[in-house]
This record gives structure tokens, C-alpha cells and sequence, in this order.
């Protein structure tokens, strides 16, 4: 049970009522960042523009994601997004191997082996040595590697906040909400 009651979205009013309102599936983790008002607009479009604007392919970001919840404990983000990596086109020998930590297995290309050594530093160490910094230039554009940092960020922050609160798990509906988070939203 989570340490903080979850928002029931019939309560909510105004711009986070129509948000809910529009969402197929009422996801715990949206009930629980309810409680910051002000943040779960500008963080729900944040959400949305990195699973669906980035210039960073579909499946670079689900690894990075997937990284980011298995090295964050992010059961929660763990659970929503295998479905949609494997939705986009990562395989599931890439999620076994990504839950191992072994970033140097054969599933990966080296593009992605590059994505994946980056992502680490940016999740363990923050600052990326020149040597891990220097293969993700030869795979990928300024705006790809920027990009990957704020799915990291966006990532390790939806760990920290299902984790910190024991946030309920519920059962998988990522590639559900994706899906609809492709459609243009109506007021």
C-alpha cells in the first residue's frame, strides 16, 4: 500500500481533471504525482514529448529507459515499459541482457552498446568520461545525445517518486497508454 493515499482523478478539477479524464487508464504513478499540482501538467507533457517527439529512436529510448528504472529499482517504470520496448522493437534477449547489466552482450549493436555505456555514467556518476562520451558522438546527433539525457532525468525521477512513496503496481498497461498518447489530445 502506498505511503501516501493515491488522488482519485473524480476529485481532481480543471486542467489535471480533463488530463485524467482523457487517459485510458488512470495509472497509479499519475494519482500519486496528483499531489503536485502544479507539476503534473508541465510533467505529464515532459512524459509525452520524450515518448513521443524525440528525434532519439523508439527503441534507443526505451533502453535508456529500461536502464534507468533497472539500475534505479524502478519496479513500477520496470513493469509499464518491457511492453512497450518490446512494442518499438527491442527484443527480448535486449531486456534479458539489460536486466543482467550485461551492456556488452551480442544483442546489442554498437550503437546501442554506446547508448547504454553513456547511460550508466549519466545514472551512476553523472559527469561521462571522454572515452564513453566519444562513441555516442560517432552514433549520435548533439540533439539525440541531449535528448537521451532528459529521458534519463525524466526516468530517474518517476523511480524516485513510485519507490519513495511504495507507489501500488499496476498491472501492465504502458503500451496502452502509449498508444493513446499518440492521438491528439481534445479538449
Amino acid at each position: 500500500m502506498a505511503r501516501i493515499p493515491l488522488i482519485d482523478p473524480e476529485q481532481t478539477t480543471g486542467e489535471i481533471r480533463a488530463s485524467f479524464d482523457r487517459m485510458p487508464i488512470k495509472l497509479n504513478i499519475f494519482r500519486m504525482m496528483a499531489h503536485a499540482e502544479a507539476n503534473i501538467i508541465p510533467a505529464m507533457r515532459l512524459g509525452s514529448s520524450i515518448l513521443h517527439r524525440q528525434k532519439l529512436g523508439a527503441v534507443n529510448r526505451e533502453l535508456l529507459i529500461l536502464q534507468a528504472a533497472h539500475l534505479e529499482g524502478g519496479a513500477y517504470e520496470w513493469r509499464q515499459h518491457v511492453p512497450i520496448a518490446l512494442g518499438v522493437g527491442v527484443t527480448q534477449a535486449q531486456i534479458d541482457a539489460l536486466e543482467q547489466g550485461n551492456y556488452a552482450d551480442g544483442a546489442f549493436n554498437a550503437a546501442e552498446r554506446a547508448l547504454l555505456s553513456f547511460g550508466r555514467e549519466v545514472i551512476e556518476n553523472v559527469r561521462v568520461p571522454g572515452e564513453v562520451f566519444a562513441p555516442m558522438r560517432d552514433h549520435f546527433s548533439d540533439q539525440e545525445i541531449v535528448e537521451s539525457i532528459v529521458a534519463i532525468g525524466f526516468y530517474m525521477m518517476m523511480a524516485r517518486l513510485t519507490e519513495a512513496t511504495e507507489t501500488d503496481l499496476d498491472p501492465s498497461a504502458g503500451m496502452t497508454v502509449f498508444n493513446a498518447g499518440k492521438k491528439p489530445a481534445t479538449a
